[in-house]
């Protein structure tokens, strides 16, 4: 099994402190919305609805809004999604993923383009930094739900590939088409879990210095900061030294 990766560190550490609470809310229901709209509004008959209600409770988000968000869906004003990967290259020449819910493609590209090139990034083709990931599901664990070796054993019990566990928690992966089916696994296994989705975990990763960090950081916040986009992942790792001047 992988030791904890600093990426994962990094992502959990930044995760959405900085981000307006209301706008991680609105991006949580849109998830929502377009899930019910795709399947059924009933969670338990609905893998993708049921995980979207999950990290949205995970996240504090009320459950009127979650169930306005289900209702939404069921609507004849419901808007229409469609959902976009973007993909290109950040300072550093590290590669950033973008996964964005429009219901206007132009806009959401011209908004994406420009904020990679304000940054020092470039927007490329799709595929252009997708085959550096791995499309994978990520479950994570409070460090007091168990040891490293209680939690392996449900992991394995579950259908999971990996697990990586420090003092800050355990962090366990499985391939993306089981989700939901290990998820519900743990969950009998440990009680609820922290978070419960679908990411693109880097294959290799760019260490950067302070300055690239700051720099990459900033497009990062750039990109999140469109209510378009819903998702921003890129291969990098900051050593703890830079990490705590950051």
């Amino acid at each position: 099994m992988a030791g904890h990766s600093k990426w994962a560190n990094i992502q959990h550490r930044k995760g959405r402190q900085d981000a307006l609470r209301s706008k991680l809310f609105s991006k949580l229901s849109k998830e929502i919305t377009v899930a019910a709209k795709m399947g059924d509004p009933d969670p338990e008959k609905n893998p993708r609805l049921r995980l979207a209600v999950k990290e949205a409770k995970s996240n504090s988000v009320p459950k009127d809004v979650i169930e306005r968000a289900i209702k939404k869906s069921q609507g004849g004003d419901a808007d229409t999604y469609e959902e976009i990967r973007y993909e290109g290259y950040g300072p550093g020449g590290v590669a950033v993923i973008v996964e964005a819910m429009t219901d206007n493609r132009n806009r959401t590209a011209s908004n994406v383009r420009s904020t990679f090139g304000k940054h020092g990034g470039n927007l490329g083709e799709t595929g252009s930094v997708a085959f550096m990931f791995d499309r994978k599901g990520q479950i994570t664990y409070p460090a007091s739900v168990g040891d490293a070796d209680t939690v392996m054993m449900a992991a394995l019990e579950a259908g999971a590939e990996d697990v990586e566990s420090t003092d800050e928690g355990h962090v366990i992966w499985c391939a993306d088409t089981d989700l939901a089916e290990v998820s519900g696994a743990l969950e009998a296994a440990l009680g609820e879990s922290e978070s419960s989705k679908l990411v693109w975990k880097p294959q290799t990763t760019t260490e950067l210095d302070l300055e690239g960090a700051q720099k990459l950081l900033k497009l990062i916040d750039a990109l999140e900061d469109d209510d378009d986009v819903q998702n921003v992942t890129a291969n990098f790792e900051v050593p703890e030294e830079v990490m705590a001047q950051l």
